[in-house]
């Protein structure tokens, strides 16, 4: 299979640099038909490290957080890395949570194209990882997020005691996960608190750039009304099969990547930094109680951002040293 030499340089990034995988490790490419080129990609550059590497192909997923066949996931636990290029996101699933709980290092790409391996993956992940940190700091001391913007959102989403997560792209201690490329600080608002008005203006997971920002009413921590044109249609038919634990504010997080843009893959579009997003659904891996097999994010511009009553961002620039 043919990859191109920047194709390949991005993976020698995301093996060598962000997974520090290293010679003799058990290494596992999960990959589905439509980003076999990315991963046979990772798959060259973990055997180029020597690594004992194998690659697995599935059938493309349904949903966002749907598991993996189980002979995958016991597959996953006897790893020391996992790398998981596929068109769904296996992040939110049973599978990667146990395997990670087992000590297994995990990186997700759900979605990734070559344009965003070979932009993301040269950012420099050291001070990405310093920014995420900081902001994840400031987050732990938080007992309420506000967020408003242009468009007309306006939430206050409780958070006191939720431990924050840095989705920093260093991946290379024991249980340590995320996808790749990366550059969030997020974490689970607490369940059936969060109330206002959320205006996804930028991106709908598996909806694509809003051309026509969807309104969402958050009553007691579930998205209730759901209005706009065509992208709004999209969401409700995504969440109906879910139902009202599809719907829980699962979380909230803020772009920490400076080389990403707005796409229109989330994987993405969730980067970028001067951006926040709020999802709906599971929020088990982030230290909530809801497990349902959906997770969509919606990414809101140019966000005004009080951690209780600082403010931390100001119109997508940070008012505070990150």
């Amino acid at each position: 299979m043919d990859i191109s030499s920047e194709l390949y340089s991005a993976a020698q990034v995301a093996a060598r640099d962000c997974m520090g995988i290293k010679s003799g490790e058990r290494v596992l490419v999960i990959t589905d038909e439509p980003l076999r080129t990315i991963g046979y990609a990772l798959w060259k550059a973990s055997k180029d490290l020597n690594a004992e590497v194998m690659i697995i192909e599935i059938l493309p997923r349904k949903t966002n957080g749907e598991e993996p066949p189980k002979e995958v996931a016991e597959l996953m636990k006897m790893m020391h890395v996992v790398l998981c290029p596929t068109s769904k996101s296996l992040t939110h699933t049973d599978s990667r949570r146990g395997a990670s709980e087992l000590g297994v290092r995990i990186a997700t790409l759900p979605g990734v194209t070559e344009e965003i391996m070979i932009r993301c993956m040269n950012a420099d992940y050291h001070k990405i990882s310093g920014r995420t940190k900081k902001l994840c700091s400031l987050m732990e001391k938080t007992s309420v997020v506000r967020v408003t913007a242009p468009r007309g959102t306006d939430i206050t989403m409780p958070i006191k005691g939720r431990e924050a997560h840095a989705s920093t792209g260093l991946f290379r201690e024991k249980g340590q996960w995320g996808n790749l490329p990366t550059g969030e600080a997020y974490l689970a608002p607490l369940e059936g608190q969060s109330q206002g008005i959320v205006v996804v203006d930028g991106s709908m997971a598996s909806v694509g750039i809003c051309k026509e920002p969807i309104r969402i009413q958050v009553k007691d921590g579930y998205a209730e009304d759901i209005m706009g044109g065509v992208e709004a249609k999209q969401l409700l038919n995504l969440l109906q099969p879910h139902g009202k634990d599809g719907r829980t504010v699962a979380e909230f997080g803020i772009g920490t990547n400076d080389k990403a843009i707005l796409t229109g893959n989330i994987l993405e579009d969730e980067k970028v930094m001067g951006t926040i997003h709020i999802a709906f659904g599971d929020n088990k891996s982030m230290g909530g109680s809801v497990r349902v097999a959906s997770h969509l994010d919606g990414l809101i511009k140019e966000p005004s951002v009080w951690f209780d009553e600082t403010k931390i961002m100001e119109a997508g620039k940070f008012v505070v040293s990150v």
